[in-house]
């Protein structure tokens, strides 16, 4: 794709509702100033599906791309011009990059973003897993599981039309998935892998069956960390990956794609969000 260049004065930013939580602000302007692009802005907009075409309408030559929350990451993508395998692999859009001629161009980061924070604690592939939850965060770590998990996938959900989704997820991305009832979660806790994509609270009540071993916890939430179920796996030794780990990873391929720099500063991003995170 072709984007002007990163000394252009240009414009970026995170749309959502809510948005006011969102740290991407922090990440990509700690981005910016590592890489020298004193000119380059990045803003937060409240912005729901009925507004978003107009949005995008409203948006002139100096936009560089946007970060895409939810509840806009499949309403988004009628209004693109084309979208990558990953992004439609799970009918999320994340990322939108402006091109030079006027086309925009939707990906999803967060696929490859967790793959990339499990592969930085040296995770590269699982014979199993296990995910908590449903929503439209487990369909990525569906996305993502199949690029490093050998055998069976584990979803525990809280409905049956959720169980059946799940499971056709997994039938579109090659993955074998099989659903469990959110009374029987705390089986999950057993995996090499457990993946948690619920709300927070949510898992709160599993802390107490967490086992004497453990593997590997992610956790995609940030605010508020640790979370209990987190903190309960660290004391027991286990290896947690959190949202933050995600959220940098995510928001570097971001940064990458609207700027045209590679590689991003991820560890002048992170210690940017750990500073952010102490100070809320």
């Amino acid at each position: 794709m072709t984007t002007r260049a990163a000394t252009d004065a240009r414009r970026a930013a995170v749309l959502g509702s809510p948005i006011s939580h969102s740290l991407s602000p922090v990440l990509h302007r700690a981005a910016y100033a590592e890489l020298g692009l004193g000119n380059w802005t990045y803003d937060r907009f409240e912005v729901d599906e009925s507004a978003l075409p107009g949005f995008l309408t409203g948006l002139g030559p100096q936009w560089a791309g946007l970060s895409l929350t939810m509840p806009l990451k499949r309403a988004v993508i009628p209004l693109l011009d084309e979208i990558t395998d990953t992004a439609a692999s799970v009918e999320a859009v994340n990322t939108v990059v402006f091109t030079e001629d006027g086309r925009r161009l939707g990906d999803n980061t967060d696929v490859p973003g967790m793959t990339a924070a499990l592969r930085e604690r040296g995770i590269d592939k699982v014979e199993s897993a296990a995910v908590l939850g449903a929503g439209a965060t487990a369909s990525s770590a569906l996305a993502a599981l199949a690029r490093i998990c050998t055998g069976e996938v584990v979803a525990y959900v809280r409905s049956a039309a959720r169980a059946a989704e799940m499971r056709r997820w997994g039938e579109r991305l090659g993955l074998a998935v099989r659903t469990a009832d959110w009374s029987d979660a705390g089986e999950a806790l057993a995996a090499p892998l457990v993946i948690a994509t619920t709300p927070a609270g949510a898992a709160d009540a599993l802390a107490a069956q967490v086992p004497e071993r453990v593997g590997t916890l992610f956790d995609v939430l940030y605010d508020p960390w640790p979370t209990v179920l987190a903190e309960r796996w660290a004391a027991r030794g286990g290896a947690v990956v959190g949202g933050l780990d995600l959220l940098v990873h995510q928001a570097v391929l971001q940064v990458e794609q609207m700027t045209g720099r590679a590689p991003a500063p991820l560890d002048a991003m992170r210690t940017a969000g750990e500073r952010a995170l102490t100070q809320r």
